[in-house]
C-alpha cells in the first residue's frame, strides 16, 4: 500500500483481508473493540445486586447507579465507534478525493481522543466506586471479578485508544509532510 495519501494505497485497490487485518491501527481498533465487550458485558452481567431484603436491585460500585450506567454507556458507544471506524478502515483505500480522506483521518483522531479520555473518567470514577463500596452492602462478595474486569479492561481501554492516537496522529502527519506534492497541513 504505498504511494497513496494518508496511508492508504491508491484508490480502488482491492480489499486484502490479511494485509487489512495485520495493521497496527486495525488490530488496536479490534482489542478496544474487545475490552469494550467485557466493560459492559461484566457490569450488564454481574453488575447489580439484589438483596433479599429489598426488591429493588443496586449497582454493585457502592450502589452508585451512574457508575454503572456510566460503564455500560461508555462500554457499548465504543464497541459501535469500533465497528464504524472498522468499516471506514475497509472502506478508506476506496476514497479517491485526498480531502474526504482528511476528513476520514481527522475524524478518526477526534474520536480516539476522545475515547481514551472517556476511558480514563471511567477507570477513575469505577476503582473510586469500587475502593468506596461498603463489604456490607456485598457480603457474599458477589459480582467482584466482574466488577475487577470492568475496572482494568477500563485501563486496557485507555492504552488501546492512546496507541491508536498516536498511529493515527503519525499518520496524518506524515501524509501532511511526505504527501505527493499535497499542499496539505492537518496539525
Amino acid at each position: 500500500m504505498e504511494g497513496g495519501a494518508y496511508g492508504a494505497g491508491k484508490a480502488g485497490g482491492a480489499f486484502d483481508p490479511q494485509t487489512f487485518f495485520r495493521q497496527p491501527h486495525t488490530v488496536l481498533r479490534v482489542l478496544s473493540w474487545v475490552f469494550s465487550i467485557v466493560v459492559f458485558g461484566s457490569i450488564v452481567n454481574e453488575g447489580y445486586l439484589n438483596s433479599p431484603t429489598e426488591v429493588e436491585e443496586h449497582c454493585i460500585f457502592n450502589r452508585n447507579h451512574n457508575a454503572c450506567n456510566y460503564g455500560i454507556t461508555v462500554g457499548v458507544l465504543a464497541f459501535l465507534s469500533c465497528l464504524l471506524y472498522l468499516a471506514l478502515d475497509v472502506y478508506f483505500p476506496q476514497i479517491s478525493s485526498v480531502k474526504d480522506r482528511k476528513k476520514a483521518v481527522l475524524s478518526d483522531i477526534g474520536v480516539s481522543g476522545f475515547w481514551a479520555f472517556l476511558w480514563f473518567v471511567g477507570f477513575c470514577f469505577l476503582a473510586n466506586q469500587w475502593q468506596v463500596s461498603k463489604h456490607e452492602n456485598n457480603p457474599l462478595n458477589e459480582g467482584a471479578d466482574a466488577a475487577r474486569a470492568a475496572i482494568t479492561f477500563s485501563f486496557f481501554s485507555i492504552f488501546t485508544w492512546d496507541v491508536l492516537l498516536a498511529l493515527l496522529t503519525s499518520r496524518g502527519a506524515s501524509a501532511a509532510v511526505l504527501g505527493e506534492g499535497m499542499a496539505v497541513n492537518i496539525l
